[in-house]
């Protein structure tokens, strides 16, 4: 090894990934964060930690200045891109030879030939790939755009050229909506990667997104490590990966890892890298190539036994790839498991993880940055954790996978759990019927409203609100006299709670004695053998054994059942009134975010569903419209301001007449 000291210019899961197999190979560990980053996990897990700026990533994680700097004053060899932020930045890679600092990642030369999705399908193209019938010339203008959209055919997908993770991604249906995808995917485009250059393919109906891992190092070898079936996906964005691809030939394997292969060798590939086609029936067409390691990559490592981080690093200080090429070993699925509302077209969901309790057992990996306590902030992705399953065949790492979900638990932040429950439950996946629609598809099942809280978490609920009861003389705490609740000398007592749950609210009566009886809405539960060990509670409902975990923060009430997070709310009739809140004719924010742009000002008469702003949040835009038909009467925020969940951005009045 020709570096001893390594800089990881990441964060998150991926920083504590490359620290773990870094320190492993015996490497000194160098962390950076931002202001916001400043406790996260993956500063207490490197060997040293180094600010680098704001929370913004503009002003840390994507400043060059910043992070070579970083890397001179730890000493560090070498830097470890992860994935994201400068992971595939030419000039980035450029700027570390520059400096002497070894870039765990391919030659500036290559990354600048794929870093462009527009470049690279002109080059493969010119290698006789096939390509999905499109537009990516240099002329960006609308009218090109427009003419070249209808001489594809709709609809059509529109994407950024230098971005990936789904971020500047659109649909347009027909041409009335292409104006509108266009701006969005610029806009978004230019917010993420600082490059606001667009192409077009035909957008196709029901394909599957199959990737191929290749990897090469600098004495001229190329392998191939296999497949990846990507095609669950949300936004643009993969939510489920596998490998091996289910169906995949060994005719079709070998054909696409040639065409991967032939490609990273016309570019001169070094490190690792992900070659990504779409596929319909029985043809495949190249649709760009990842110049660094992926999220996904895991389940590669799963079914071949190797670690690809160690691979990258033996590459970058000038070894060979082993020579022998390695096999299929069982089937391996990762889901990503995401800090958003599905509910509200998976908006990020941000603020603090009151709990976190990720799972163990036979065949499960979980690759995680976050921990109890952190937050999650508006500044990055909201990944929190990735769930690996590896099993002896799909249907065996399926259901480890399913119960490793089952068994995860988060609190304080809205989460696609259950999304990922029903996508690895749903027949369709189980029997492999995959394609990049599947959510759409099946959005009515996947998607469905979340249930009301069954009985059993409703019952934990007041018990943690019986166990928290104060008492009303301090001097003497443990006087029966001074409890506030329902006790009585002689006979049983009663006590109502108020629980709020979603819209409904419901009134339990809870009757204490030798055993608790509560007046459930759907009827009355025996409560018995209750024991609290902090948070954990178990107890018996009707004879049958209930073990729950209840988080309470003031009247929130966060009950966790069999995996799934309930939300209630405790009402005190005790407590002071306050006034009730009422949307009426305010246009909230659904999510925290920055203001992009305004597009009314007082006085304006709107349409229902008329675009009134875009906030930006997570680096992706989101229009916010006139619930009704009105006239705004006011503004409530400014361009460039970054507001709260829930603030209100305008008022609107309904129209005269």
């Amino acid at each position: 090894m020709t570096f001893s000291t390594l800089l990881i210019a990441n964060r998150g899961e991926i920083a504590c990934r490359v620290i773990r197999t870094a320190r492993r190979m015996g490497l000194r560990t160098v962390a950076v964060f931002s202001d916001a980053d400043a406790d996260a996990m993956h500063v207490a897990l490197a060997d040293a930690a180094i600010r680098i700026g704001p929370a913004p990533a503009r002003e840390s994680y994507l400043s060059i200045p910043a992070l070579l700097s970083a890397a001179r004053e730890a000493g560090a060899e070498a830097i470890h891109p992860g994935y994201g932020f400068l992971s595939e930045n030419a000039d980035f890679a450029e700027a570390c030879a520059q400096a002497g600092i070894v870039f765990v990642g391919p030659p500036p030369a290559a990354i600048r030939a794929m870093g462009s999705k527009a470049a690279a399908k002109a080059l493969m193209e010119q290698a006789g790939v096939p390509l999905v019938p499109g537009y990516h010339g240099d002329d960006q203008s609308d009218a090109t755009l427009r003419d070249a959209a209808a001489r594809i055919g709709f609809p059509i997908l529109v994407k950024a050229s230098a971005g990936g993770g789904g971020k500047g991604m659109k649909i347009a249906a027909d041409a009335a909506a292409l104006e509108e995808a266009i701006a969005l995917a610029r806009g978004e485009a230019s917010a993420a990667f600082g490059d606001d250059r667009l192409l077009l393919e035909r957008y196709l109906t029901k394909p599957r997104h199959i990737e191929i891992q290749v990897f090469g190092d600098t004495h001229g070898n190329v392998v191939s490590l296999f497949e990846r079936d990507c095609s669950i996906q949300r936004r643009h964005q993969k939510v489920v990966e596998e490998a091996p691809a289910p169906g995949m030939t060994p005719e079709r394997r070998a054909a696409m890892g040639k065409a991967a292969c032939d490609a990273a060798r016309a570019i001169g590939y070094v490190g690792a890298g992900t070659v990504e086609f779409i596929a319909e029936g029985n043809t495949f067409a190249f649709m760009e190539m990842n110049t660094r390691l992926q999220v996904e990559h895991p389940v590669t490592e799963a079914i071949t036994g190797l670690d690809l981080v160690e691979w990258q690093l033996r590459v970058a200080a000038g070894e060979p790839l082993p020579t022998l090429q390695p096999a299929i070993t069982g089937h391996a699925i990762e889901v990503r498991l995401y800090a958003e509302d599905p509910a509200r077209d998976f908006a990020p969901s941000v603020g603090m993880l009151k709990h976190l309790a990720l799972p163990q057992g036979a065949g499960i990996r979980v690759d995680a940055g976050v921990r109890t306590g952190d937050a999650i902030p508006i500044h990055y992705d909201p990944m929190i954790a990735k769930i690996i399953a590896h099993g002896a065949d799909r249907e065996e790492a399926r259901r480890r996978l399913l119960r490793a979900v089952t068994q995860t638990e988060v609190a304080g932040v809205r989460t696609n759990l259950p999304l990922l429950r029903a996508i690895l439950a749903n027949p369709d996946f189980t029997a492999a019927d995959l394609d990049t629609g599947f959510i759409a598809r099946n959005a009515e099942t996947l998607l469905a409203p979340a249930p009301s809280a069954p009985r059993a978490a409703r019952a934990a609920a007041v018990l943690r609100l019986l166990r928290d009861e104060p008492v009303t003389d301090p001097a003497d705490p443990h006087s029966p006299w001074g409890l506030a609740n329902a006790w009585r000398l002689n006979g049983e007592g009663w006590q109502n709670f108020s629980l709020v749950d979603g819209e409904a609210t419901h009134i339990i009566r809870a009757h204490l004695g030798a055993a608790v009886t509560l007046d459930l809405p759907d009827g009355p539960a025996r409560i018995e053998g209750a024991r609290h060990d902090g948070d954990a509670l178990s107890f018996r409902l009707d004879g049958n054994a209930i073990r729950a975990r209840v988080l309470r923060d003031g009247d929130a009430l966060s009950v966790i059942l069999d995996g799934a997070t309930h939300e209630l709310r405790h009402r005190d009739p005790r407590a002071p009134s306050g006034i009730a809140d009422s949307a009426g004719g305010r246009v909230i924010a659904p999510m925290p975010g920055r203001v992009l742009h305004i597009l009314v000002a007082p006085g304006d008469a709107v349409a229902r569903g008329a675009v009134l702003l875009v906030i930006e949040a997570m680096k992706v835009q989101m229009r916010i419209t006139a619930p009704a038909e009105g006239i705004v009467a006011a503004i409530r925020c400014a361009v460039g301001e970054l507001v709260e969940d829930g603030a209100e951005l305008v008022t609107l009045e309904a129209p005269p007449g």
